[in-house]
């Protein structure tokens, strides 16, 4: 456990203690909606922590089906403050995973925005910065949807095009701050489209257990992540 660092320190890997305290904080993709079977890609990585004599991190999932950058935001410092190992302290690190539902559209394939996107790109440098100031952060980046289902829920539409500018302006925020951010709209994106559809549930929106599996992989292989980790805690 660590106490607050400055932000020129704070992504940078120092004297790493044996068991690490991690908040995993942003919308569904971090609750893991979709994967009855494993609970998301957090739980089954949280899971894999849980065996004695093995890596003993404890990853907190505080993710929150529907939230955009502005509720992430808003119970950043609150989420860990009353949490018994974290209690008076910070996190060793912050993983989020926020944006996708901030880019979607109300009512029509043409309506406004969710988060107007210069009011998305204020509030997640603001996001970033006051997370970066409590300790190190890791930011994973939202996945493809599957356009075709849409809309979601009737009301919201999901597309690649604002998702790819979301996307990017969370990138280069991370970018400008040092903050290591894994692009896995590009990746998927890469493997093909008919690859994509096939790791989603029928919504369009949320993986399916293949699609949590396969990010979870996505996170373990990411270099960032693993010089947290450490090569001997990879599965």
């Amino acid at each position: 456990m660590q106490t607050l660092v400055s932000p020129s320190q704070s992504n940078r890997v120092q004297a790493l203690p044996a068991s690490l305290r991690i908040l995993a904080l942003g919308d569904s993709l971090v609750y893991g909606f979709g994967d009855p079977v494993g609970g998301g890609w957090v739980e089954r990585l949280r899971r894999q922590w849980m065996t004695p004599g093995g890596a003993n991190h404890a990853l907190y999932n505080l993710g929150v089906r529907g939230d955009g950058v502005r509720q992430v935001s808003h119970r950043l410092e609150d989420e860990f403050k009353s949490r018994g190992e974290l209690r008076n302290r910070v996190p060793d690190l912050i993983i989020l995973s926020v944006g996708v539902n901030d880019s979607s559209r109300l009512g029509r394939p043409d309506g406004k925005n969710y988060t107007e996107f210069d009011q998305f790109g204020a509030e997640m440098t603001d996001l970033l910065d006051r997370a970066r100031r409590l300790c190190p952060v890791l930011f994973v980046g939202m996945i493809p949807v599957n356009e075709e289902q849409m809309p979601f829920l009737d009301c919201l539409y999901y597309n690649h095009a604002d998702q790819y500018r979301y996307k990017e302006a969370t990138r280069s925020a991370c970018d400008d701050r040092r903050i290591p951010y894994l692009d896995l709209f590009d990746l998927w994106m890469a493997r093909g489209s008919e690859w994509c559809k096939a790791q989603f549930t029928e919504d369009g929106l949320h993986p399916n257990v293949s699609g949590y599996q396969t990010l979870l992989q996505d996170v373990l292989n990411w270099q960032a992540f693993q010089q947290w980790i450490g090569e001997g805690d990879k599965v």
